[in-house]
């Protein structure tokens, strides 16, 4: 496997950012009760980690070591608050629902964490593969969060109902199926997380640390 793709593909497994690294965990608890509210934040951050990676890389040999941290900030800051604005132009709702989180990718460890280990060490390619790996790792795990969150806490996906209608007991329901409400509460996010984990280090015993 090439340098290259393994930017991309490590941090969809075996160096992925939530599950083996333990960054940017919070939002992974706070907003996945809904897996349209995953997805956008999942793209928000490919966005945010992937633009910020190359504008850092540009910029590493002009920075100076004293103010570094100062100015990932005012690059991230930046970008975030492009996505926020394209949020409440396109989808308002959305934007709301998310409302504070969207602002709280500025201090997400994952992103300060490639700024500081890649971003400042390496080229705009290489860091944009890398931004662009670890954002998909990242999102990848909120998606399956959020899908079955709002699968098995409220019985659809994006919305629309997939297990039947609740009120007129169809589908699963007329079996005597119900909703667990538990499932949209943040504890069960960890639950699910560490459910993750768990099926990962089991497929891979190297992850299991001593």
């Amino acid at each position: 496997m090439g340098k290259d793709s393994k930017l991309i593909l490590d941090p969809l497994a075996d160096n992925n950012p939530i599950t083996i690294q333990v960054l940017g965990i919070c939002s992974a608890l706070a907003i996945t009760a809904e897996l349209e509210a995953s997805i956008v934040m999942s793209i928000s951050v490919l966005f945010v980690l992937g633009v910020g990676n190359v504008v850092i890389s540009l910029m590493r040999n002009i920075i100076p070591s004293k103010i570094r941290i100062i100015v990932q900030l005012i690059v991230v800051a930046t970008l975030v608050i492009i996505v926020d604005l394209v949020l409440k132009a396109f989808a308002y709702e959305l934007s709301k629902t998310l409302s504070v989180f969207v602002g709280l990718i500025i201090t997400n460890c994952i992103i300060m964490g490639r700024f500081e280990a890649f971003a400042l060490g390496n080229g705009p390619w290489r860091s944009f593969l890398d931004g662009i790996g670890n954002a998909l790792g990242y999102g990848v795990i909120l998606i399956i969060v959020g899908f079955f969150r709002e699968l098995l806490g409220s019985g659809t996906l994006l919305g629309f109902p997939v297990l039947g209608d609740p009120i007129e007991k169809t589908g699963l329901y007329a079996l005597g199926y119900e909703n667990n409400g538990f499932m949209l509460l943040s504890p069960m996010a960890l639950i699910v997380v560490g459910i993750i984990i768990w099926v990962q280090r089991s497929r891979n015993k190297a992850l299991i640390e001593d």
